[in-house]
């Protein structure tokens, strides 16, 4: 068996588990949603939990909606994935950072500030004290490790006419 051949066969394999590892998370996703985002499991009396973030997709623009895993820092969360820069929602907020999540069954906006490990960290500054400590300490940990996050800044509420 020549190199070429081998590099041939590990290539077609680690596309068709890429092909399956996404599979298997949107039919995950697909089951788990609707209780995610009517509030079963949502960051409360502990401080980490579930979400339900929309993205816009990155050619259509349709919306899509996924579970996450988010922890909530006084009205910011960071969500983050193992799954480094193949997960579908981290190239998508990439693309169109205003997203949506759903919280303890309630929708909300907020813009995403997306750290990967392969790129430069995004612009942190006026962020509070702590969210701005935690975003600069995990990334330079998650970096190593190929963890891709993203830290939801709350869109300001609408401003009511007085």
């Amino acid at each position: 068996m020549t190199p070429a051949y081998r590099s041939q066969i590990l290539s077609d394999t680690v596309s068709r588990l890429t092909a399956l590892e996404t599979e298997f998370f949107r039919t995950l996703n697909s089951l788990v949603e609707p209780a995610v985002r009517a509030g079963c499991g949502s960051p409360g009396i502990a401080p980490t939990g579930l979400i339900v973030l929309e993205t816009k997709g990155r050619r259509t623009g349709i919306p899509y909606r996924t579970p996450v895993l988010a922890t909530l820092i006084g009205d910011y969360l960071l969500i983050a994935t193992i799954r480094g820069e193949r997960s579908q929602w981290i190239k998508s907020v990439r693309m169109a950072p205003d997203v949506r999540y759903w919280l303890r069954g309630r929708v909300r906006e907020a813009r995403a500030l997306v750290f990967t490990p392969d790129e430069s960290p995004p612009d942190i500054q006026g962020l509070p004290p702590l969210v701005h400590c935690i975003a600069s300490s995990f990334y330079a940990t998650a970096s190593g490790l190929g963890v891709a996050f993203a830290i939801l800044r709350p869109a300001l509420p609408p401003k009511r006419d007085t």
